[in-house]
């Protein structure tokens, strides 16, 4: 097992890589985090006999989200690219990658959940985009989440920045299953439904599932990551919001 800001390892035979996430109890998705991450897919990506991944984490939550330092203007553009990169990676990862969550999922947390295949949550688990809140938007989300839980749904958390509990984020199709241990709901998923499948008949099942998702979402990763970086962050609201959070204190909006 690799340790670190992730912890990696193979278990059922090596036939499920797991991956967790191991800086708790914020498991921020900082640069060393993403880095840790995009190697470990990019490292499996060619094991023949895995059949799936399973992402989870150490302490009471998933994950807050990006690092906000790595939010601010002289950083944020490596921040985004990297971490984009990341979720490209993960949509086209030639296996399911199943993901088990607990306590906050939020920000970049959900961004990432959100690009898995399969979710996973704790029934007190909280899911959200709270960017706005900080005068930004969610680039990724504004991808991912329309196209995994419709539009409308999307623009409500997109726009308001609240969470929404576990039991509505199942109703809403964002989770699948919501258990007392997630991680365990996830291996018994494993057990049950993909141990005993071809792993070459499951990439192949994998990639004619999620093409059309995969491709239309990274067509809009580089659309949004652009209108984040090139005009949300050349406002006054959105370095105001940040170097408030920053600070502790409350935003001054000047709208524009």
């Amino acid at each position: 097992m690799t340790e670190g800001p992730l912890k990696v390892w193979l278990e059922r035979g090596g036939a499920l890589l797991r991956l967790r996430l191991a800086r708790p109890k914020a498991n921020i998705l900082d640069a060393g985090m993403i880095s840790a991450l995009r190697g470990s897919f990019s490292n499996y990506r060619t094991n023949n006999g895995l059949l799936a991944a399973l992402v989870d984490h150490e302490g009471p939550h998933f994950s807050f989200g990006a690092s906000v330092e790595e939010h601010l203007p002289q950083h944020c553009e490596k921040m985004l690219k990297g971490f984009h990169a990341l979720l490209g990676a993960m949509l086209e990862w030639p296996k399911p990658i199943l993901v088990a969550a607990g306590g906050q999922c939020l920000g970049g947390g959900l961004e990432f959940a959100s690009a898995g295949s399969l979710l996973f949550a704790a029934p007190g688990a909280q899911f959200g985009q709270p960017e706005m809140k900080l005068g930004v938007f969610a680039p990724a989300a504004s991808v991912l989440l329309p196209l995994r839980i419709g539009q409308a749904r999307a623009e409500d958390l997109l726009l308001s920045g609240r969470s929404i509990d576990a039991p509505t984020a199942q109703a809403w199709g964002l989770v699948n299953a919501v258990a007392d241990d997630p991680s365990a709901a996830a291996l018994e998923y494993f057990d049950k439904h993909l141990a005993d499948k071809s792993a070459a008949a499951l990439a192949f099942a994998q990639r004619a599932a999620r093409n059309g998702f995969a491709e239309l979402a990274r067509a809009r990763l580089d659309e949004v990551e652009e209108l984040y970086l090139e005009r949300l962050m050349e406002t006054h609201d959105a370095n105001e919001g940040l170097q408030a959070f920053m600070e502790k204190r409350q935003p001054k909006w000047e709208h524009r």
